[in-house]
């Protein structure tokens, strides 16, 4: 009996979401070696280069002309620029952030961006349904017991904390060019401006900046082509017979997968508390996710049109440009 696409697309996603949280665990090594912003910068430039061919391969599928390339370039020059400063802060501040804390706490913190996003969204007129802010009372103080110490919480962990609020604007930026824009030249953009603007503080921020590039390069190499080149392939492919509000929650657990991760390679353990934390910053991510009937009427009009069903759900904000 053959695999339905909806099938292979929810596998195809559930593989992203495990190569995203895994991630994590490689910025987590990479910091033994490498500076933050030496990090950001190497992976950001592999990413970058990871996509371009996949930018060759659908343009010549589509028969795009060398004017037509050049226009697609041109119009995710300007977007591009702020979303890539905002992956930049969100970067910064999560590596900064990984030094300091578990690969697991800073997966679940970044999470916290899924419920973030719609409340921002309110404030710019959009609708924020009732399971969101059922979300929100299970994940702040689920955030809580994950990150207090005793004394209050961690500096690793309110780095990356602070860090979502870019990823925030990051996701409400891509959600306003997304439809008018080729998303993966807008991708490339933004890792070449994080990629930039890291290369070019390193030096300044960083006693031997890319010094440990040789023992990083490992972690390196799966943050910038597996986290980005294939994750992000495998989203754009998966999200294409997906229903959106499915594929929100399946790449929400990338937070869960980042703890799997940091606990199998790293020897990373929670608290009892720290359990309980995350179960309900879980819980509170997944929540956010229930669509609204908005939304739902939204897919059905879609799938009887036959239209992919996409949603945007961004990365980790540690990976690629998430799109709905």
């Amino acid at each position: 009996m053959s695999m339905s696409r909806a099938t292979r697309s929810y596998l195809l996603l559930l593989l992203c979401s495990v190569i995203w949280g895994f991630a994590f665990v490689a910025q987590r090594l990479g910091a033994e070696h490498l500076g933050a912003y030496s990090f950001n910068a190497a992976r950001g430039f592999l990413g970058a280069a990871a996509l371009l061919p996949l930018v060759w391969f659908l343009d010549r599928r589509a028969r795009i002309s060398p004017f037509e390339a050049r226009a697609a370039w041109a119009r995710v020059a300007r977007p591009g620029v702020f979303i890539g400063l905002m992956f930049f802060g969100g970067q910064t501040l999560q590596q900064l952030g990984v030094e300091q804390t578990t690969a697991g706490n800073a997966a679940f913190v970044t999470g916290l961006y899924m419920v973030l996003v719609p409340v921002a969204g309110r404030f710019l007129g959009q609708h924020t349904g009732v399971f969101t802010w059922l979300g929100i009372a299970l994940a702040v103080p689920g955030l809580f017991l994950l990150t207090w110490t005793g004394t209050g919480i961690g500096p690793g962990d309110l780095l990356v904390l602070v860090g979502t609020l870019f990823w925030t604007f990051h996701i409400l930026g891509v959600g306003r060019v997304a439809a008018h824009v080729d998303p993966i030249r807008l991708s490339v953009a933004q890792f070449l401006v994080m990629a930039t603007l890291s290369a070019v503080v390193a030096p300044f921020a960083e006693d031997a900046p890319f010094a440990g590039l040789l023992p990083a390069l490992g972690a390196v190499l799966f943050a910038g082509l597996l986290s980005t080149g294939v994750g992000f392939t495998l989203q754009v492919v998966g999200q294409r017979y997906a229903r959106a509000s499915v594929a929100a929650m399946i790449m929400s657990l990338e937070a869960m997968w980042g703890a799997v991760g940091g606990a199998l390679f790293l020897g990373e353990r929670l608290s009892l508390q720290g359990y309980f934390g995350a179960a309900m910053m879980m819980a509170g991510i997944l929540l956010a996710q229930v669509p609204t009937r908005a939304d739902r009427a939204r897919e059905a009009e879609r799938a009887a049109s036959g239209q992919p069903t996409v949603v945007p759900v961004p990365e980790p904000p540690s990976t690629a440009l998430r799109e709905d």
